[in-house]
């Protein structure tokens, strides 16, 4: 197996995450638990032959195909592979996460039109709720939680009580930058909070390896710093930011130089176009690893 191959985590017993390095864009984190009875899965993947990996996944594990899939929110690296699992599985998720899966459509084909995405069909949840919904999964209770308007307006937690398993979407990406086009900085900072209060050890964030709690503070101190950088631009009545060779000026949080795309992608917009730049000057490797 190379470094940039997929590979499954076992969490606890029954419960799987399927991680796809290095975690930048559109290699996206999913999960699935279930018996030999019944399976659940937790997002999809970005092209038609990783959800495939993805089934084979599944399969390997000795469980059935799953009958649920749930969408963690809209975004096209969750929820694009979705149709390979069809026509078995209900796809369940926020009601927001429909509505906004429908207005997005393709998109990720107008960042990356040169991309074999494979057949893509747009399938949104079809079974909807407002602010938790509760499955039971191969005896394993499964809770989604809505925390509001955060990474987009439609996220969803997948939280395990019984194993201390939480499934956060894109709420945290360990390791890389958090990602709010659509969504709401406060919101994000209120999500962090109400996943600390579920006091699961193990995390599987959207992006990235599987983590610990550890991973919201990361976060948090990210998203506290780019709202103070805002602010003390508001006061001054200009932007901090100044572009010096396609860098910007200001210092990143962490020490390093901080990426225009951390300016461009904080803003909410309702379309990822506004974000083409950004996703070609992310501290994310913008390879084509996840494109085969």
């Amino acid at each position: 197996m190379s470094a940039t191959d997929p590979y499954v985590v076992t969490l606890a017993p029954q419960v799987h995450a399927f991680v796809q390095p290095d975690g930048g864009w559109c290699l996206n984190n999913a999960g699935f638990l279930g018996d030999a009875d019944e399976s659940l899965l937790v997002d999809t993947a970005a092209t038609e032959r990783r959800a495939r990996l993805l089934r084979e996944a599944v399969l390997a594990e000795g469980l059935p195909l799953p009958r649920t899939v749930v969408s963690t929110h809209h975004h096209g690296d969750h929820t694009y592979g979705n149709g390979v699992f069809q026509p078995e599985a209900r796809i369940v998720g926020h009601e927001n996460c429909r509505t906004e899966q429908l207005e997005a459509g393709h998109q990720l084909h107008l960042l990356w039109p040169q991309t074999d995405f494979g057949r893509v069909d747009i399938l949104p949840p079809s079974v909807t709720y407002a602010e938790r919904l509760t499955l039971y999964v191969g005896g394993i209770e499964v809770r989604l939680l809505h925390p509001g308007p955060a990474h987009t307006t439609g996220d969803s937690i997948v939280h395990l009580p019984e194993q201390g398993v939480v499934f956060t979407g894109d709420l945290v990406f360990h390791g890389g930058t958090p990602f709010l086009p659509m969504g709401s900085l406060s919101g994000s900072l209120r999500a962090l909070d109400l996943l600390r209060s579920l006091d699961a050890p193990t995390v599987v964030p959207g992006h990235g390896r599987v983590t610990d709690p550890t991973a919201y503070d990361a976060t948090e101190r990210y998203l506290r710093w780019v709202r103070e950088l805002a602010a003390e631009g508001h006061a001054k009545g200009r932007p901090r930011w100044r572009r010096r060779g396609g860098r910007s000026s200001a210092s990143s949080p962490r020490g390093g130089r901080a990426s225009g795309s951390w300016r461009t992608c904080t803003g909410r917009t309702r379309s990822w176009r506004g974000c083409r730049r950004a996703r070609r000057s992310t501290r994310w490797r913008s390879s084509a690893t996840w494109r085969r």
